[in-house]
């Protein structure tokens, strides 16, 4: 069979020979039902016999891979996709550097490797459920057709962890799949496993700030599990990454039209103060600082995704050769990091210091340090268009010690710029760094839906080009009356 190509003749499509493979085949079939009562349960909520343009992975060749068709979301074809099996790969890092890359899972890694896939299993239904009311106040039918094609990933991503733990982990590996389904993001009794996928998703700026910040730490940590020695792993993660560039371009497009329109708006009201925020809310559009705010939020949440800076656990799970870094063989080092140190953020003396560690404990810190590196790339566009404008106004990113629960800096508070404060000084700044319940109540007014095709939301411009190369006014999705 061509690996290339999707197999689509079985219930679950796959480039993976499932129905040469009896025994895993039927373990998914038995899962399927759990997963379409979790997707009618969780999923977006209002459209589910909506026809929606869709795309669809028919191949793993990046050069052509998805086509695009409308489709009821629970007829989406949600399957088992690996990138294809590189020859004689071999383990890119750690103590087996140089050895043939694992098709099984080594006997002595098995606890680490499952809870590896199944805590990034986990983000994957967590962010459709923290999206699921997302639909009834969509800005456009562009908009709605993107939120339902990153769930419908999502789906197929938390699909492709539950292959690796049905194939690789036998009985384990099935009730984990199951607890995959049982958890719900926010329940006080099973919550997901991380606290960013936790959080509500109130409204589209939320979303889009989910998507450019958030989904990007599930890029940094697909290309560290793309690097495994664990094949099976590295090559389901490299295709994930494939579809995941959607999904930022999503948030980064996003936050980019909210920019503009804001920044229009206010030119054609002849506003040249953009924190006027009284002004600027009365054209109804979003402010530039209450923009700056979620901003601060949702970088921080995600920031907290990285785990403490140094890590014992991240050490093991390079040494094993399991989780590697960001572009791990593009480095130019001994991929072993016996004697390297790495320079790490820390609390010292009550003052925020650089201090050198042993490269391997702070591995945490380094990817997070390059995630922080490719959010910039964002800021710049959003800060061009605020200045294209004419406007004295910059969106940042905020201190690393500033709004964290998780690491170095969660017993502490700090300003965005990390200036240390007092509990009393947060308690009186916070409100002017984070968003308020006012701020919520007032983005929550402009969120109204948009269903005709080719209009958009007061509060958002139209993007410069469509999906698919689509014309603006294409009906994206087939609402039903």
């Amino acid at each position: 069979m061509n690996i290339m190509n999707v197999d689509y003749s079985t219930k679950i499509p796959n480039n993976v020979n499932l129905s040469e493979d009896r025994q895993v085949l039927k373990a998914l079939e038995g899962w399927h039902p759990g997963y379409m009562n979790w997707w009618g349960d969780m999923g977006p909520e209002g459209f589910q016999q909506s026809l929606v343009y869709l795309r669809t992975a028919y191949s793993v060749d990046p050069r052509g891979w998805a086509k695009f068709d409308y489709v009821k979301m629970p007829d989406y074809r949600w399957g088992i996709l690996l990138a294809p099996q590189e020859e004689n790969r071999v383990v890119p890092f750690g103590e087996h550097y140089g050895e043939p890359a694992w098709q099984e899972v080594p006997g002595e890694y098995r606890a680490m490797l499952r809870r590896l896939i199944v805590i990034q299993g986990d983000t994957e239904p967590a962010s459709v459920e923290q999206q699921r009311h997302l639909g009834k106040t969509a800005p456009s039918l562009y908009d709605l057709r993107n939120l339902f094609q990153v769930n419908v990933e999502e789906g197929r991503h938390l699909w492709a962890m539950v292959y690796l733990l049905q194939k690789y982990f036998g009985r384990d590996g099935r009730e984990e799949a199951d607890e995959l389904l049982r958890r719900r993001s926010g329940d006080a009794d099973s919550p997901r496993m991380l606290g960013a996928f936790n959080e509500a998703t109130p409204d589209w700026l939320s979303f889009f700030m989910f998507t450019y910040f958030t989904d990007r730490d599930g890029k940094m940590q697909l290309h560290s599990l793309a690097q495994s020695g664990f094949d099976p792993l590295s090559r389901t993660c490299r295709f994930m990454l494939t579809e995941e560039a959607h999904h930022m371009f999503v948030g980064e497009t996003g936050i980019t039209r909210v920019v503009q329109r804001t920044c229009d708006a206010m030119t054609e009201a002849g506003i040249s103060d953009p924190t006027d925020i009284a002004k600027v809310r009365a054209l109804g559009v979003i402010d530039l600082p209450t923009i700056q705010k979620k901003l601060h939020l949702h970088y921080s949440l995600s920031l907290d995704l990285f785990g403490s800076e140094v890590s014992t656990n991240a050490a093991n799970a390079f040494n094993a050769g399991i989780k590697g870094r960001y572009h791990e063989t593009q480095i130019a080092d001994d991929h072993r990091l016996t004697n390297d140190t790495y320079p790490v953020l820390k609390l010292v003396d009550g003052k925020i210091t650089r201090v050198d560690e042993p490269a391997l404990t702070a591995l945490n810190m380094r990817l997070r340090d390059d995630y922080t590196q490719d959010c910039v790339k964002g800021l710049l566009r959003w800060n061009k268009v605020i200045s294209s404008a004419g406007y004295d106004f910059k969106l940042t990113l905020p201190n690393v010690a500033f709004h964290r629960a998780i690491g170095e800096f969660k017993d502490i508070h700090a300003t965005p710029e990390g200036v240390l404060i007092d509990d009393a000084t947060w308690a009186a700044k916070k409100s002017a760094w984070l968003p308020s319940i006012e701020d919520g109540d007032f983005i929550a007014s402009l969120m109204k839906p948009v269903t005709s095709a080719g209009e958009f939301a007061s509060w958002i411009s139209p993007p410069k080009i469509g999906i698919d190369n689509k014309p603006g006014d294409f009906e994206y999705v087939k609402i039903e009356t």
